[in-house]
Formats: C-alpha cells, sequence, structure tokens
C-alpha cells in the first residue's frame, strides 16, 4: 500500500497562512487523484481540496480564492498552501490519494495519518 506523510500543521492566527505537505512513499505505482479533507470536531470528513495527475483542481467553497493546491509528480507530493485563515479551518486535514499499480487498472485509496490546523488568537 503506498503510505503517505503529511507535515506542516500548527497554530496559526485568523489571517495567517499555513502550508501541508504530503508525501507518497514506495514504488511501482501512478498516483491518479491527490486530495486533502478535513474533519472538525463533531463534523464529517469533508473535501477541501483536490488535483488530478494533469493538474486540474477543485475546491470546496467554504476554501476558494484563500487555499490552493499544487503536485510534484516527481515527488510524488501534494501540497496545499492555505491563506486568510480563519477559526472555522480549525481541523484536522488527511492527505489522500487515490493510486494504481503499474499494469493493472484497479484503484485503490489510500490516507495519510492526518494533520492538526487550529486557527485561533
Amino acid at each position: 500500500q503506498v503510505q503517505l506523510v503529511e507535515s506542516g500543521g500548527g497554530l496559526v492566527q485568523p489571517g495567517g497562512s499555513l502550508r501541508l505537505s504530503c508525501a507518497a512513499s514506495g514504488s511501482g505505482f501512478s498516483i491518479n487523484l491527490l486530495g486533502w479533507y478535513r474533519q472538525a470536531p463533531g463534523k464529517e470528513r469533508e473535501l477541501v481540496a483536490s488535483i488530478t495527475s494533469g493538474g486540474s483542481t477543485n475546491f470546496a467553497d467554504s476554501v476558494k480564492g484563500r487555499f490552493t493546491i499544487s503536485r510534484d509528480n516527481v515527488k510524488n507530493t501534494v501540497y496545499l498552501q492555505m491563506g486568510s485563515l480563519k477559526p472555522e479551518d480549525t481541523a484536522v486535514y488527511y492527505c489522500n490519494a487515490q493510486y494504481v499499480w503499474v499494469g493493472s487498472t484497479y484503484k485503490y485509496n489510500s490516507w495519510g495519518q492526518g494533520t492538526q490546523v487550529t486557527v485561533s488568537s
């Protein structure tokens, strides 16, 4: 299974910025879709942003214009640049990868362990 390791979470003041990174380890696979999800206490996990292997992006309405997502296909790494952060952005952020093993068409799904983002003064 592809393993995802996230980094970059922490405490930031409202209006501040933070960048999350997620690196996929292993070999012999091709990642089709990379995404960031978040889950706040008492709420369901929700999609924040995603990016295809071709660079097409999708964002939740709540983060449009404030967050950007990018990926490095050579490093198998995805980044989430978060700006103009609000207290309601506070959550555990999870990285997700949809991938196939080379030579196969079956799609697998992998999750990172999560990283806490807290927006507070």
